[in-house]
């Protein structure tokens, strides 16, 4: 690995990309979410997403669904610990918490960018905001999210 660190981090973007895509093709959960999700960045310990929402993110209202983005909390936390250390298995949630700020409609970009704060022995803690994108950069957020997950390795 470089020196300088690109080498690093294209191994962690590749790594992650190749997950996201089995996680699509393993889980039918995921690969209704997730369908359009494209990583904008990757490097140890943090993943930077970027979706296009479609009706399948609304709830009856027309905005965000909540289980939607308690859902992108929980698989991007997955995704900032995988990023640590290159793991695949990002083991199982202890304790998810979110907070909705705000919202967004069918057809709004929105970014969500994870970091794993520590990621130990036997749990891994993680945050992830979820913000709307406008003009190509990150705006209003609509959700933050905590995710602690028991995550040791076999």
């Amino acid at each position: 690995m470089g020196s300088d660190g690109a080498d690093d981090g294209a191994a962690v973007r590749a790594h992650i990309e190749q997950l996201v895509a089995a996680q699509r093709e393993k889980s039918p959960l995921y690969g209704f979410l997730l369908a359009g999700v494209r990583v904008a960045a990757a490097s140890r310990g943090a993943v930077t997403a970027r979706l296009a929402l479609t009706r399948n993110h609304m709830n009856s209202a027309g905005g965000l669904h909540g289980a939607a983005s308690a859902a992108l909390v929980d698989w991007a936390g997955g995704m900032a610990i995988a990023s640590w250390d290159l793991r695949s298995r990002t083991g199982v949630s202890v304790d998810i918490h979110v907070t909705y700020l705000s919202s967004a409609a069918e057809g709004d970009e929105i970014e969500i960018a994870a970091t794993a704060d520590r990621v130990g022995g036997a749990l891994a803690f993680t945050r992830v905001v979820i913000a709307k994108v406008v003009d190509g950069l990150p705006g209003p957020v609509i959700a933050n999210g905590s995710h602690t997950k028991y995550a040791k390795q076999r």
